[in-house]
């Protein structure tokens, strides 16, 4: 693709759980397809401190200037050409009628069925490719670990604060986002796999589920981690016709025998087949 893109048209697809920044402060990594066919990543988006109508959901159509990030030799990593502010606008969003039709006929343009064959193309010069969408032959659990319930104390003050400059230009003061004190993976075949695979889940609708989960549950997290199993295992395996959308990071994409995590799941329902006779 081109160093620059000027007006992209981004149909989002993926919004990872947001993640404190020495750099930036907290930061959101987003991805979707460009025009509809091609995987972008646009980083680095403070995506909890753009203002409420630039917030843009998933499955919407958002249109903004991009520019290569020289210093990721992903050919899909992207980033605001100018400040986020500036040129940021927010579109359409494609709904879930007629069984999410709109959304299916771009997300499911290229669909791999085998992680051996991404992992291939990770690593092939000049592809490295570090996004896709992938269809599992069987997902056989969904696991729970309890991780760091504190983000690293060198991404934050001693107050855990973020300080951005708001519409007026003046300092303002606000927290980080909550970290989640759980990691949730599926473990999964794919085409030729003999072993099932175990990957982590760094979706940001998995975090706010776990945070609506809990309280609801008045703080019992072993209740609100049971809730979170039943959506993702229960009622995606028993209704829902599971893909997953994967995504490298720069740091571990040629470090890693497996680069790929889960950035988002796409969960259309089953649709059922009409007997012929």
């Amino acid at each position: 693709m081109n160093l620059e893109i000027p007006q992209a048209k981004v149909f989002i697809t993926v919004k990872t759980y947001p993640q404190p920044s020495s750099s930036y402060g907290e930061l959101v990594c987003t991805a979707g397809l460009l025009n509809g066919e091609q995987w972008v990543r646009i980083y680095p988006i403070p995506f909890r401190f753009l203002q409420d109508n630039q917030q843009y959901p998933k499955y919407s159509w958002i249109t903004l200037d991009l520019e290569r990030r020289t210093q990721d030799f992903r050919p899909e990593s992207y980033r605001p050409r100018r400040g986020i502010d500036e040129s940021i606008q927010v579109g359409e969003k494609l709904g879930t009628q007629d069984a999410w039709a709109g959304r299916k006929e771009f997300v499911l343009k290229e669909v791999f069925t085998s992680m051996q064959e991404l992992i291939k193309l990770a690593r092939a010069e000049p592809e490295y490719k570090s996004l896709a969408t992938l269809k599992p032959a069987e997902i056989v659990d969904f696991e729970i670990e309890e991780t760091d319930r504190d983000w690293k104390e060198k991404f934050i003050d001693q107050q855990g604060n973020i300080f951005e400059t708001n519409a007026k230009g003046e300092m303002q003061t606000s927290q980080y986002v909550r970290k989640l004190p759980y990691k949730y993976s599926y473990k999964f075949l794919s085409e030729g796999d003999n072993q099932p695979r175990t990957m982590m889940i760094e979706d940001w609708e998995i975090g706010t589920l776990f945070w609506n989960c809990l309280k609801n549950t008045d703080g019992d997290e072993e209740a609100a981690n049971a809730l979170v199993r039943q959506q993702y295992f229960d009622t995606f395996l028993e209704k829902r016709d599971v893909y997953l959308f994967l995504g490298t990071t720069l740091q571990y994409h040629h470090k890693s025998r497996n680069p790929f995590v889960i950035v988002g799941v796409f969960y259309p329902p089953k649709t059922s087949q009409l007997s012929l006779f």
